[in-house]
């Protein structure tokens, strides 16, 4: 896998996926994620710039460039399922299709999940709700990195959302905005910490059949951190989750 420091801006490997899921009085996981598409940033497509140079002269000149992010994965596809009435043992009563999406995806490194314990995600205060010193460090990201966690979810600007039992209103989480169409910020993801299990749980606030970063209708968009620092392609498993309303 390429992947260089990011500079002035990155680009990032991206999955399409398709998840099937069911509804429950808190997240489930998803019974079934296919991947659809893959793709990473291609340098090798870009011309490089150039100046003539003549001897005897001392000119300054502005390079502006890119490179392949370091530390974030990049999610995005489309939700379908059904809305369930089951007892504990999943046995269904009754269950209601449905293709609208609305609701949440979440993805964690953590496949159980203690959902009433998740709460934002406190990028400020490393004592509580999380610490970012050790997410970080976790995923090879110094702190001078120009794409590390707090300078990804710099926004308090989220639509109000639901976890469980517990209600999140507008902007109450740090959250990023994932790009729809020409770079536009369309799709909001929150940072999120169970302090049950001490996970970090990231959050994409469905928005059915928008327009994405590649100009395609897509339900979802999402970051979630990969430490490809140093050459390291090994990989890291992500389980994936969805309450739908």
């Amino acid at each position: 896998m390429n992947k260089g420091i990011v500079t002035i801006c990155a680009f990032l490997l991206v999955f399409a996926v398709t998840l099937g899921v069911v509804l429950a009085a808190e997240p489930y996981g998803a019974s079934d994620v296919t991947e659809n598409a893959e793709s990473t940033g291609n340098g090798s497509a870009v011309t490089p710039g150039n100046h003539s140079a003549i001897a005897g002269n001392v000119t300054e000149i502005t390079i502006t460039g890119a490179s392949i992010t370091q530390a974030w994965q990049g999610y995005y596809g489309n939700v379908s399922g059904t809305i369930q009435l089951a007892d504990s043992s999943d046995n269904i009563f009754y269950n209601w299709s449905t293709t609208d999406a609305e609701g949440e995806i979440f993805a964690s490194t953590n496949d159980s999940i203690s959902w009433s314990d998740v709460g934002c995600f406190a990028l400020t205060n490393d004592s509580i709700s999380g610490n970012l010193t050790l997410l970080e460090s976790t995923f090879g990201i110094a702190s001078s990195d120009a794409d590390g966690v707090n300078e990804t979810f710099t926004l308090n600007n989220h639509a109000g959302f639901s976890i469980a039992t517990t209600s999140f209103s507008s902007g109450e989480c740090n959250n990023t905005k994932v790009f729809g169409p020409n770079g536009a910020a369309t799709f909001d993801e929150a940072l999120m910490y169970d302090s049950g299990t001490n996970s970090t749980v990231f959050a994409s606030i469905l928005s059915d059949d928008t327009s994405g970063f590649d100009s395609s209708v897509h339900d979802f968009e999402m970051l979630v951190l990969e430490d490809g620092h140093s050459g390291d392609v090994s990989t890291t498993p992500y389980f994936f989750y969805v309450e739908l309303e």
